[in-house]
């Protein structure tokens, strides 16, 4: 029997908790608002009077029985998972807890190779041996996707007795594949599938968007509901699909992972993404699709981009024509007020909202006046993407633990091929690391980091050019 999803407990606790006005000889250390510098208190006033703490009637994360529990429960239901945490730590904490929690030093795990920093780091933790696999080319996309069937057959023909099968679904730009058949490749080995589904937490709110992965079998799945839902940043959500995987496992790892001291603005947002996923009616999805194909036309009036074939109505990407400098457009449409989600050396990425987007006339202004001012331009040379995945199933040339054992130095790129990597080069967004830590770096690897440079894109590195291992 299905749960009345027309309410939020958790959000309706914590009204009511605030309005007794209650006396606080606890933490926070802000005592409801009451301790906090009077030219900051208008910004973060409404939300300081529920940042409350583990006291009586607040349950706890990590063992919870009475509130938290509840809202977990309705998200349980609607989601349809065997059971679902919450989490404040990002998806980042959910794909840490589900390697940790399947994976011993030395576990062959089967991974997509342009997965999320997050998974790279996971496995790191756990001391696996990642088998990885490359994704496919799509020349109609102009960017790599997915692995495809064969090659994760052959790296299961390989290693049979891989520990998981951790993929990405959806991409950053919204693409699906045929995720299902993959997992149901997978069962027939007993490989549990882990999904990083970081970019779908709207799957499961209508037929006119993909399938989750969590409806198509896979065993964890985790979404960060601040990306497309209306949850506060870090809120997400972990889904156990399956008993592949222990649920009390995955309950450890999450409690030595995430903070002994969770949010609660963050947790009761988690409530609300739930309660609006649930409340969206085949009417209001209507009225937002027509909004997307509103904006979609508004942006594709323009003649220095195109527009690239996409699976999730909601993700637009549009592909920059050859004499057009992409960071000349960005900075023209920042002038403006608008912000994309991300750019590349050859494609920007807008992501529409779960609601009607209401700024359409000022959206098709600008865009003609940028259309205009790009006329008076000068044409540039176009950057061309760079192919890095070559082979289709790879091996670290060090595993973590000889890792630890050696000692590294730095270089700058353009001295660095042939080299293995001391630590991961990684452009943000979208935390797709270019380079790993212990992988031959190539050529292609260091054409791609100059690009990225060149275009402006941020690299999370403290220091100017890689450090490599130099064995003694």
């Amino acid at each position: 029997m299905k749960l009345d999803q027309s309410y939020m407990p958790f959000v309706d606790h914590l009204r009511n908790f605030s309005s007794k006005r209650p006396v606080s000889f606890h933490v926070p250390g802000h005592k409801h608002g009451a301790v906090f510098p009077e030219a900051a208190r208008e910004l973060f006033g409404s939300i300081l009077s529920v940042d409350v703490t583990e006291i009586a009637g607040m349950d706890d994360l990590h063992a919870p029985s009475e509130i938290i529990a509840e809202a977990e429960k309705l998200a349980t239901d609607y989601f349809n998972s065997d059971h679902t945490f919450f989490l404040v730590g990002g998806s980042t904490s959910g794909n840490l807890a589900m390697i940790m929690a399947a994976c011993n030093p030395g576990d062959e795990v089967i991974v997509q190779r342009n997965c999320h920093k997050s998974i790279m780091n996971g496995l790191e933790l756990a001391g696996a041996k990642p088998i990885f696999i490359a994704p496919e080319w799509r020349d109609d996309l102009q960017r790599y996707t997915a692995p495809t069937y064969d090659s994760i057959k052959q790296a299961m023909l390989r290693f049979p007795n891989a520990k998981a099968l951790i993929l990405t679904y959806p991409d950053y730009f919204g693409a699906v594949f045929d995720i299902q058949s993959m997992i149901e490749l997978a069962h027939t080995y007993h490989i549990p599938v882990f999904v990083d589904e970081a970019h779908g937490v709207h799957f499961s709110s209508s037929e006119m968007f993909p399938q989750s992965a969590l409806q198509l079998g896979a065993d964890v799945v985790v979404q960060s509901a601040h990306k497309m839902a209306p949850a506060m940043t870090m809120a997400a959500y972990l889904h156990i699909g399956t008993s592949r995987v222990e649920k009390h496992r995955l309950a450890y790892y999450l409690q030595m992972l995430q903070s002994s001291s969770p949010s609660y603005p963050i947790m009761a947002s988690l409530d609300v993404a739930r309660f609006y996923l649930a409340q969206l009616s085949k009417e209001k999805i209507r009225g937002i699709l027509n909004s997307v194909e509103n904006v979609r036309n508004i942006f594709s009036g323009a003649s220095f981009w195109e527009l690239v074939p996409h699976d999730d109505p909601l993700k637009l990407t549009f592909h920059v024509k050859h004499g057009y400098k992409i960071s000349e457009i960005e900075s023209m449409l920042e002038y403006h007020g608008i912000y994309p989600e991300l750019t590349t050396e050859n494609q920007f990425l807008f992501i529409h909202g779960l609601a009607p987007f209401v700024e359409q006339d000022y959206l098709k202004k600008t865009i003609q006046l940028i259309e205009e001012e790009l006329k008076k331009s000068v044409k540039h040379a176009t950057i061309e993407g760079a192919k890095l995945f070559t082979n289709p199933i790879e091996e670290l040339a060090l595993s973590y633990q000889e890792m630890k054992h050696i000692t590294s130095l730095l270089v700058p790129f353009a001295q660095s091929e042939g080299e293995i990597a001391a630590e991961a080069v990684i452009p943000y967004p979208p935390g797709i690391p270019v380079i790993l830590k212990g992988e031959r770096i190539t050529k292609a690897h260091i054409t791609k980091i100059q690009l990225l440079i060149q275009q402006g894109v941020t690299i999370q590195q403290r220091e100017e050019g890689i450090r490599i291992y130099r064995k003694a």
